[in-house]
């Protein structure tokens, strides 16, 4: 990337998709006499990590019940933009790299990962402005490629957890269009998410309510009715489970792992017990995906996972990985997964998400670009997805116009580019 001048950053205070308040960030900048401006909106997360760089909160009672963000815009247009205005960049990295050095802890709590990866984010979309090139280009030249396909969709069916008052433990399942298309895939889920409104009205009588990132949030008895419920869906629709459409789970089991296990569906599970609980859904039900299937610091027992589903399924980190490269690093070396959901606000900035990104390359895992439950209407999540090479992408359902408009970037990336859909790595045989 040729060098640009940075002209001003500036934020302000907007709402996500919980009618919480995030950062949006705009980045001015002068490429040959000409002026570019761009901005970028961060997402927020329900189910977060303890190993998250830490946002930046008002902490005022009497204003969005202390979540508001006017201490980190002011952030942005104080501190960042004094030490980044008129300032040459040559690269995303030394930004990035400016910012990390600007905030001087280990967790970004100073400035704080909100206001940092928005202006992260503003800067490489005006980069790519003043380049004229495709964002998703863009991303891919920073990390050395060019796209090859597009990410398989993993789509939020059915949730529990946090995203859903935790009527059921676990926290989604996802179907898994496996078809040839983007087009293709959001057409199939559409069909198998009404498929499933209707089996929630006749078998629980509920109207179709939705969780934070769009999913049916029936009163399901437990885990196994969860998954079994999807299946149904699936053949209700008139598609065959593990053939036509497969399915993912994220369990996120630190929010219900206490210090004598792990409770669910009125049990209390020791860790070798949750272990052959996951292996006994993974043979029953077409489940090519596990996220965070043990607690984020139940360490010893991860391995025990991976051995338990062997190739059946991935074994996908979220909160256990925090896209944090040094947790990778400590996973990759104790043979703990074989898939990273890289969230990039989990670390605070592009560089340092491209390195967990780098490390799991390296390793040879599966990685999963991945949305939050407070989202915005941003779309650069699907073109990262797309430049940096993602096997699968999760946004959440396609109910809700924060989660469509990934969706809708991404049929338009398609259309554009007629780049095919990574083959899922993982086969199972139908049901």
């Amino acid at each position: 990337m040729s060098g640009f001048t940075v002209r001003a950053f500036r934020a302000m205070e907007i709402l996500d998709s919980r009618g919480r308040p995030t950062v949006k960030a705009t980045c001015d900048l002068d490429a040959d006499g000409h002026t570019f401006s761009a901005s970028a909106s961060v997402p927020a997360g329900a189910s977060t990590g303890s190993a998250e760089a830490n946002e930046v909160r008002d902490g005022d009672p009497a204003r969005y019940a202390g979540l508001g963000c006017r201490k980190a815009v002011a952030n942005v247009n104080g501190q960042i933009n004094a030490a980044l205005a008129g300032r040459r960049l040559d690269s995303q990295s030394q930004l990035d790299d400016l910012l990390v050095n600007l905030d001087g802890t280990a967790n970004k709590s100073r400035l704080g990962a909100n206001s940092i990866l928005a202006v992260s984010l503003a800067f490489s979309r005006a980069s790519a402005s003043a380049r004229g090139v495709p964002l998703y280009r863009h991303f891919g030249e920073q990390i050395g490629r060019a796209p090859t396909h597009l990410p398989r969709l993993t789509i939020n069916l059915f949730s529990g957890g946090k995203h859903a008052g935790g009527q059921v433990a676990i926290q989604d399942v996802l179907v898994v269009p496996l078809g040839p298309t983007i087009d293709h895939g959001l057409s199939a889920a559409y069909s198998v998410y009404q498929a499933a409104a209707g089996l929630a009205l006749e078998k629980y009588k509920t109207r179709p309510l939705k969780a934070d990132e769009g999913g049916l949030a029936p009163p399901f008895t437990g885990a196994a009715a969860m998954l079994g419920d999807a299946v149904c869906a699936i053949a209700a629709a008139g598609f065959e489970p593990g053939g036509d459409m497969a399915l993912a789970v994220d369990v996120a089991s630190s929010h219900f792992h206490r210090a004598d296990g792990y409770h669910i569906d009125g049990e209390i599970l020791t860790s070798d017990a949750m272990v052959w609980r996951i292996a006994e859904w993974v043979a029953e039900y077409p489940v090519v995906s596990v996220e965070d299937g043990l607690a984020e610091n139940d360490w010893a027992n991860w391995p025990k996972l991976g051995a338990a589903l062997g190739s059946r399924a991935l074994v996908l980190g979220d909160d256990f990985l925090c896209t944090n490269p040094a947790r990778i690093r400590r996973a990759i070396g104790g043979k703990c997964a074989t898939a990273l959901l890289l969230k990039v606000n989990q670390i605070g900035t592009l560089t340092e998400a491209a390195e967990a990104l780098r490390l799991a390359r390296e390793a040879g895992w599966q990685v999963t670009v991945s949305a939050r439950s407070g989202e915005t209407e941003d779309d650069w999540l699907a073109d990262l997805a797309v430049g940096w090479g993602a096997d699968q992408i999760k946004v959440g359902s396609i109910t809700q116009s924060e989660r469509l408009a990934k969706y809708n970037r991404l049929l338009a990336i398609e259309a554009e580019t007629k780049l095919p859909v990574r083959e899922w790595p993982v086969t199972r045989a139908p049901l």
